[in-house]
Parts: structure tokens; sequence; C-alpha cells
């Protein structure tokens, strides 16, 4: 979840299912009727009029940033120029360690994605119907939802205390690392809404094509970039945040809060209080923090969850006054889209 590696395929988007276009103050964020994504067996249906999930493009698939594409195509541009002054330099005889790396970038980019790649095939837990079986459940119905042909394969690796996940891919496979601590002692989720959230977030960077090593290729001058690389990389987050929501969109909340205090102190978090401080708390310095920052600052991610109506805002706070609906309450248990009345749960 945060922070992922920016070497994120362009996936085909999925349907969530026929649910007819919404009017209203929602015009980029409905959906046309489409044919439903082949979920695993038991897999609660699409919620209902009262926890439908906003961030729908109208093509039926969650929606992806507005700055998302200009700006990976200035980043593009950018890039394509500096590799072309690389190799022209190199051919006049100008050599030196920076020019060297530019000409080496595809080469350099292959072995890091297969050296991170392979450290997670011998040294991380599979995610399978026997180890992890309810992370294993959530990607399959990601990867479902989200109409990919094929499900990622899913790592659990040692957190250290850390909460934390990323996706990322070489070759043609694409895989979703989550860290040990999201889970509890048994495996089991402490928070299943919190960790479908994350989960659905990280297998949505796959399916946006956040992971394809074509599109790292075009950002490798990101981080010599700091305020236009890192936007490109907070509006490629909030486009995965868009799939979260649509995955599990009651889980925005306790994911958020698991950000913000740990996943044994979200509960203790006021999801509207903290969405609220975005628009309150100002200053060159607040704007400088979101400027510099890969991740949108979590109160300006909580307010871009709450409220639907609008992409997440990429370098102005959002406006005060401005208060939007809150996101969804969770289902109670045994409902649509709800948790199974037999899953167990630890208590808070």
């Amino acid at each position: 979840m945060q922070p992922h590696d920016p070497q994120q395929p362009s996936g085909s988007g999925p349907h969530w299912g026929a649910i007819p276009p919404e009017p209203g103050p929602y015009p980029w964020l409905t959906d046309r009727p489409g044919t439903p994504a082949a979920l695993p067996a038991g897999y609660p249906p699409p919620p209902g009029p009262a926890h439908e999930p906003r961030g729908l493009s109208p093509f039926g698939m969650p929606a992806r940033h507005s700055w998302e594409i200009p700006l990976l195509t200035v980043v593009v541009l950018f890039t394509g120029v500096a590799y072309l002054l690389a190799f022209l330099l190199l051919v006049l005889g100008a050599v030196n360690e920076y020019i060297l790396i530019l000409v080496g970038a595809p080469l350099l980019i292959w072995l890091g994605r297969g050296l991170n790649y392979s450290r997670q095939r011998v040294n991380g837990v599979k995610m399978s119907p026997t180890q992890f079986p309810e992370g294993y459940r959530m990607v399959q119905e990601a990867a479902a939802r989200f109409g990919m042909a094929a499900a990622p394969d899913a790592y659990v690796v040692l957190g250290n205390g850390q909460i934390n996940a990323f996706a990322s891919g070489h070759g043609f496979r694409r895989y979703v690392v989550v860290y040990s601590d999201l889970f509890e002692v048994s495996g089991a989720a402490r928070e299943p809404d919190a960790l479908a959230f994350i989960i659905g977030h990280e297998v949505g960077h796959i399916a946006a094509g956040h992971a394809s090593y074509w599109r790292q290729l075009g950002m490798f001058l990101v981080p010599f970039l700091p305020i236009l690389g890192n936007s490109l990389i907070r509006s490629q987050e909030y486009t995965a945040d868009n799939h979260g929501y649509c995955h599990r969109p009651q889980g925005a909340a306790p994911a958020m809060g698991t950000l913000a205090a740990g996943k044994y102190l979200n509960t203790s978090v006021g999801f509207d209080e903290m969405a609220d401080r975005a628009a309150q708390e100002r200053g060159f310095f607040v704007w400088m923090v979101n400027a510099m920052a890969s991740h949108p600052v979590l109160t300006w991610r909580m307010w871009a969850l709450r409220d639907r109506s609008s992409h997440g805002r990429l370098f102005w706070r959002p406006a005060p006054g401005s208060r939007p609906l809150t996101v969804p309450p969770p289902p109670p248990p045994g409902a649509p889209g709800g948790q199974p009345v037999t899953m167990s749960k630890t208590p808070h």
C-alpha cells in the first residue's frame, strides 16, 4: 500500500456488474450495464444502491485519476529526451556514470525486476488455499472483480512491525507482496475489510498497468523530477485507491485508520474527523509535504475516499466548507457485500 514499486501492465478494465448509469452529481463515476466478472464461488454480489462503490468510470472499470495519463505523458517525454541525449553523447565520446546509467536503463530495470521477483519467490510465503487462505481468496476475488485474465501471485513477507504492501512484476508475471503484520498470529486478517481494500489497491496497480516493464522504463527519470515525478506516483496511488474502493468500499475507513495508527489502534481513528482536516490544515509546508510525497498525505487521501464526486487532490487542498458524504458503513454480517456470519474476527 505504501510505498509500492512504480514498476507497475496496461490491463483491460473490469466490469463491476450490471449496474445502470446513475444520473446526478457523479458524471464521471457512473457505470453502464455490462457482464459481471466471473467471481469465485460464494463471493458476495456487488453492493446494492446503499453501498454502491463510487469510483467507476463510464466504461465500467475503476476510474483512473484524471492527472495520471497527462503526467505520465510528460514524464515519458522527459525520459525519452534524456535517453536520446545519452545515446548521442555516448556516440560523441562523452562518457560518464550518468550517461552509462541512462544507456543501460533497459538492462538495469530488467535485472532489478528479476532480482526483486526472485527474492519473493525464495523468501516469501506464497499465498495459497492452505497458506494464508483468507488473503489468497481476496487476491483471487480482486483479480476477478477487475476482469483480469489471471490472478497475480501473492506473497507474505516478514514485516517486523511495518504495515506495507506493494505490487510489481517481471516478464509476463505479476505479483503482490503483503507484509506479515497485516495478519494475525493465526494467519487470518485482524480487519478483513481493511485487508481486502489494501489487496484490492495492490491488485489495482496491476490491473491499471502500473507494473509494466515498459511503463517503468518510461518513468526512469521519476526520482530526478521531484515535484513532477512524485505527482505522477500520487496520481497512480489515487487510481489504485479507486480499485480498492470498488473491491471493498467498506474497507476504506479501516484501511486508512490502519495506515494512520496501526492495526491495533485503527478503531480509535475517526475517519470523518481526520478527513475533515484535509480542508483545514494549510500553509506552504503542508503543500510541500504533499508535493514531495510519493503517496497522497493521509488527510487528503481520506477526503478523496470519502468524496466520490471528484478525483483526489494532487496539488491543492479541498475547499473549506465542502463536506462530502462519508464512505459507506460496513453492511451487517450475512448481508450482500458483508462478511459471512461464519467468518471469525479477532476482537480489537
